[in-house]
């Protein structure tokens, strides 16, 4: 691969892709965990989970894209529903001692950086996300020691290592604010590992940048094209953006921003129908804000080409009421991180957070993936 958006001659490391054994092999797991009841199970399952939770003084955190089960059983228990960042801030706020994040493995690690001292569990560790697995830490670390008059600036979903190796991480949401930030300081920017994003970034500020050429195996999926057909039928509809997605989508949408930001968006009461590009996840906190209004998956063209509205995160698919519960009487999904590989990877996130104050941005309305 190579990055779209720089015309010098810059060779980035040799990365792995994404093939389609791995991603049937998340789906063969999905599968499992999404396998019809038996009556009466789910409710049995969700009253087991309940109770493990309060016997082992856990708090459940699921991300925007796992199921409407793990949403809502999330917020039954006293949880939370957020993107990767705003789970672990609410877990190092909350008082329990063990973390539950329903999830990406990236996103149990934030957790872990944040909050050392408890517990944290993820049903499947072996779910995992494109950007990270296209971000080796050893090949990123080996391309900012050969630019190193470059700022490394990295996304959110990315490895512990490979933030320990970076000078920023950033969010989707305060990725603008942080790069014209480092524009007024004269640094040139290393991004990585998301393409488009950095694209959009690079666009909207004008700041010299080396984009690392990964992307999101969902919104690399969303066409313009069928958007643009889709929006025919639905004139009225508002398109909502997540930036990962490639950059003639951007260019068609009304509101680009992080899950947080388009869940805001959605509440916009002149808007009655909305084109969303993210993962249809997201949708579980759209009607639940606003039942009345419609929402409409953008389409893609899929890994074949061909299917219209085919777009879920197989990863993320991986969390299921079954394996919740499992690791609740288990404990065998615990995330450990080298305590020198997370101290050095809480600097560039407290260097955010840090950033966000200063400038009173508050990181509840700047979200992530």
């Amino acid at each position: 691969m190579t990055a779209p958006s720089d015309k010098r001659d810059i060779t980035f490391p040799s990365l792995p892709s994404i093939d389609q054994g791995q991603l049937d092999e998340a789906w063969a797991e999905a599968a499992r965990q999404s396998a019809e009841y038996a009556p009466g199970e789910r409710r049995a399952l969700k009253e087991r989970i309940k109770q493990l939770l309060k016997e082992q003084d856990a708090v459940l955190v699921a991300h925007y894209y796992t199921s409407d089960d793990l949403q809502q059983l999330a917020e039954e228990t006293g949880g939370h529903v957020a993107d990767s960042l705003e789970m672990a801030r609410f877990g190092n706020e909350h008082p329990a001692s063990t973390l539950v994040v329903a999830g990406v493995c990236f996103m149990g690690e934030t957790a872990k950086i944040l909050n050392p001292e408890k517990r944290v569990l993820m049903p499947d560790k072996r779910a995992t996300c494109s950007l990270d697995l296209e971000c080796p830490a050893e090949p990123f670390a080996r391309f900012c020691d050969a630019h190193p008059d470059y700022t490394s600036v990295v996304y959110a979903n990315t490895s512990a290592a490979v933030k320990a190796r970076a000078d920023w991480v950033v969010t989707s949401g305060i990725a603008l604010p942080i790069i014209k930030h480092l524009a007024t300081q004269q640094e040139k920017v290393l991004w990585a590992p998301d393409r488009h994003l950095g694209s959009y970034v690079q666009g909207r500020t004008g700041v010299d940048m080396l984009i690392w050429p990964g992307s999101c195996v969902v919104h690399e999926q969303f066409k313009a094209d069928g958007i643009k057909k889709l929006h025919e039928k639905y004139p009225q509809a508002q398109v909502l953006v997540h930036p990962e997605s490639p950059a003639d989508v951007i260019a068609l949408a009304d509101v680009v921003d992080s899950t947080t930001g388009l869940i805001k968006a959605s509440l916009n009461p002149e808007v009655q129908q909305f084109i969303v590009a993210t993962e249809p996840g997201i949708f579980y906190k759209m009607k639940q804000a606003s039942p009345r209004k419609t929402f409409l998956e953008a389409p893609s063209g899929g890994l074949g080409g061909s299917c219209e509205s085919c777009l879920r995160c197989p990863w993320m698919a991986m969390n299921g009421l079954r394996n919740l519960a499992r690791v609740l009487e288990t404990g065998d999904q615990e995330i450990t991180i080298n305590e020198d590989v997370r101290r050095k990877a809480l600097l560039p996130i407290q260097r955010m957070l840090d950033f966000a104050k200063q400038q009173r941005i508050t990181m509840k309305d700047k979200g992530n993936a």
